[in-house]
């Protein structure tokens, strides 16, 4: 069944009070989206040998304007080139869906799209289900919804009411749409806090690596079918195709966000590299700590802490035995993964703000009194 159909029979059933057939046809909306959001990512992942060698070199320029070769050729070359690169990739990316379930039905409309990744069918599951007398599920499917939508106050009204009537107000609720980082991240930073460094720089560099592969994977899926609402020349319309790829990718980051206490953290990525770095710090591993804070500052280049950090490893760099290469960040995150495209206003991370276990600063009179902090880092000194 396609996704929009089954929707859209969904929603029917929800108009109608037919909770339970309106519960069941929304669950399957839900495993179809994730089936083929999984084999958008699948077939980009997978479309090897696709695109052009880089080592190939460029064929001959065609005549430019006037009959001969020059820059307007070389121009229009390299420009056959792109797009014979961009119907390469496409006729590869079609090859592989006509082998999967997913693309054998009428592709779903990009509003659609929009409303299952805000979560929007959670709100509806979530009211069927208690209608149809299965609160566990309404809680479930309302604390879903809220993790993507923590302001919506009618949602967090009725999941308080449900757990009121399960008597569960203690209980721990689940997330459907959790990702798998988003518990390790967790107890990463319980553990830092508790001072047991060791176990979180193991659970935090384990979410990190989880991550960065969720996020390869929702970029993937970004290069996937192009809703046609109009028809364009074909220079528009490749514009467009790029133009809603890129903000899909852009949109890649939110999307993946995690919600802990109905607060987003914000600048994830370079938040777990804070807690690495400090960790590492502790732990007297400063050659990781100073490459932890050079990969933050690839996504905070303005934050001054880590500057500071990063001046407090630069002056004690001979103590430590440090190479102008472990000031450089990891080459995991250079080689492996894309820079995020920053908003025009970006995002706080008030929640982390102040001394504790996020600001926390090791940079405090360091030109004055190096040694006087006790940190393991300096004790072994």
């Amino acid at each position: 069944m396609p996704l929009a159909a089954a929707y859209g029979h969904a929603l029917e059933q929800d108009g109608g009070q037919g909770w339970r057939e309106s519960a069941r046809c929304l669950e399957a909306a839900l495993r179809l989206h994730r089936l083929l959001r999984d084999s958008e990512a699948f077939c980009h992942a997978n479309r090897g040998g696709s695109a052009p060698s880089a080592a190939a070199p460029p064929g001959p320029a065609p005549p430019g304007p006037d009959g001969g070769g020059g820059g307007g050729g070389d121009e229009w070359a390299q420009e056959l080139r792109l797009f014979g690169h961009v119907l390469e990739r496409a006729a590869c990316l079609r090859r592989c869906k006509r082998s999967l379930p997913a693309f054998q039905v009428p592709y779903p409309p990009r509003q659609l799209l929009r409303d299952f990744q805000s979560r929007l069918p959670y709100q509806y599951l979530h009211y069927a289900q208690f209608k149809a007398n299965r609160l566990e599920k309404a809680v479930a499917a309302a604390y879903t919804f809220l993790q993507r939508n923590p302001k919506h106050e009618l949602t967090t009204k009725y999941l308080n009411y449900y757990r009121g009537l399960l008597d569960a107000a203690e209980e721990p609720l689940t997330d459907l749409e959790a990702q798998p980082y988003e518990a390790v991240f967790l107890r990463a930073v319980k553990l830092y806090n508790s001072g047991d460094f060791r176990s979180s720089t193991e659970d935090m560099e384990r979410a990190l690596a989880e991550y960065l592969a969720i996020f390869a994977r929702c970029l993937a899926g970004c290069e996937g079918a192009h809703e046609q609402v109009d028809f364009k020349d074909f220079y528009p319309a490749i514009a467009d195709l790029f133009a809603e790829s890129l903000q899909c990718k852009v949109d890649c980051e939110a999307n993946l966000t995690p919600n802990v206490g109905g607060y987003f953290v914000e600048k994830f990525v370079a938040t777990m590299y804070h807690y690495l770095q400090f960790a590492y710090y502790k732990l007297n591993d400063v050659r990781q700590a100073a490459r932890s804070a050079a990969s933050y500052m690839l996504f905070d280049p303005g934050d001054s802490v880590m500057q500071q950090n990063l001046v407090y490893y630069r002056f004690h760099r001979a103590r430590w035995g440090l190479e102008e290469e472990d000031f450089q960040p990891r080459e995991m995150e250079l080689e492996e993964t894309e820079p995020p495209v920053e908003p025009e206003e970006p995002p706080s991370d008030a929640e982390f703000e102040g001394e504790g276990d996020y600001e926390e600063s090791i940079y405090a009179d360091w030109w004055q009194e190096p040694d006087a902090k006790g940190d393991e880092a300096e004790a072994g000194q």
